[in-house]
């Protein structure tokens, strides 16, 4: 998979303090939202009304009779969260910060290497499809992706602080409704930030889709050249691969902590790869078998039984 690689504006790490989260809010998807207050269903155009009592009834008209009622607390539900993130925004309760890390970058087999001035700063094994991708035709690693001969690669954090401070005074205070419905605003916040600031990257920051063009709806779609698989999301199954990046983002310098687990707190942080290829696309490892498993344990310098405490989800 060739192509012309495209040069960073900067290599090597930058992190920012405290962004305006103004620019970040029309990415908010509020599908999500609903489903982590496991509210199925679709509530399309809730987030366009201006929530006086004529516009909430002229929804609510508009859904099937036998659906109205959980749809009526759907829609309360994302009220008392706009609301709340409207003080959260007045009040300035939260923080977002980044950090961004380019590098030159090589593919040899299934691993990306990281690269200073000729030298390997990182080697990162990566897992492969045992199954043809229906979409694909091929069984993906992100590796292939990368070229083997001279590319790029980014990593990135993006953080929400202040929610965890907020959440523990609303428990304190008896009020645990109060208390999810800030986290779970945060984590919309940090999902948005992420896809906002893969915007800034593509245009400018790396500058590989300068002229890109998109609607929101576009960019909510993944109509955009390249990807950002995160650390734990299908594509890149591996918790552990969190440590690799800590190396090279720092993240204690924007205010993010591990644990042992590899987990990130706050929990309203993300963390993942950039890769520009205009051929790369978003996929899941699924099932790997015993082959694998023991291959891509080695190549981490662990046991294939401690690779297992990793890697649950595809075992």
């Amino acid at each position: 998979m060739s192509y012309v690689t495209v040069e960073p504006s900067f290599l090597g790490l930058k992190t920012f303090d405290s962004l305006a989260m103004e620019p970040v809010l029309p990415y908010i998807d509020w599908t999500y939202f609903f489903h982590a207050w496991r509210m199925s269903g679709s509530y399309a155009g809730l987030e366009t009304l201006c929530g006086c009592e004529a516009c909430k009834q002229k929804w609510l008209l508009n859904i099937p009779k036998e659906g109205r009622d959980k749809a009526e607390e759907a829609m309360n539900l994302f009220f008392d969260a706009r609301d709340m993130l409207g003080v959260v925004l007045r009040e300035k309760w939260f923080k977002l910060n980044v950090a961004l890390y380019f590098s030159k970058a090589r593919s040899t087999g299934d691993e990306i290497e990281f690269l200073e001035d000729g030298a390997v700063t990182l080697s990162l094994p990566l897992l492969r499809q045992q199954h043809v991708g229906e979409r694909s035709g091929y069984c993906l690693s992100l590796a292939d992706f990368i070229s083997p001969k001279h590319d790029y690669i980014g990593a990135f954090a993006v953080t929400v602080q202040g929610a965890d401070v907020k959440s523990a005074c609303y428990r304190e205070s008896g009020d645990d409704y109060s208390a999810l419905l800030i986290e779970s605003v945060a984590a919309r916040l940090a999902e948005a930030s992420s896809e906002w600031l893969h915007l800034q990257v593509r245009r400018n920051l790396w500058g590989y889709a300068p002229h890109e063009s998109l609607s929101r709806d576009e960019v909510k779609a993944s109509k955009y050249q390249g990807i950002r698989p995160a650390v734990g999301y299908p594509s890149l199954p591996d918790q552990s691969v969190i440590f690799d990046l800590d190396n090279l983002l720092h993240l204690e310098r924007i205010g993010v902590r591990l644990t042992e687990n590899g987990a990130m707190q706050p929990s309203s942080t993300i963390c993942g790869l950039y890769i520009s290829h205009p051929k790369s696309s978003y996929f899941m490892v699924g099932k790997i078998g015993k082959d694998q498993l023991e291959e891509y344990a080695e190549k981490r310098g662990k046991t294939a039984e401690e690779m297992r405490k990793w890697l649950g989800g595809v075992l």
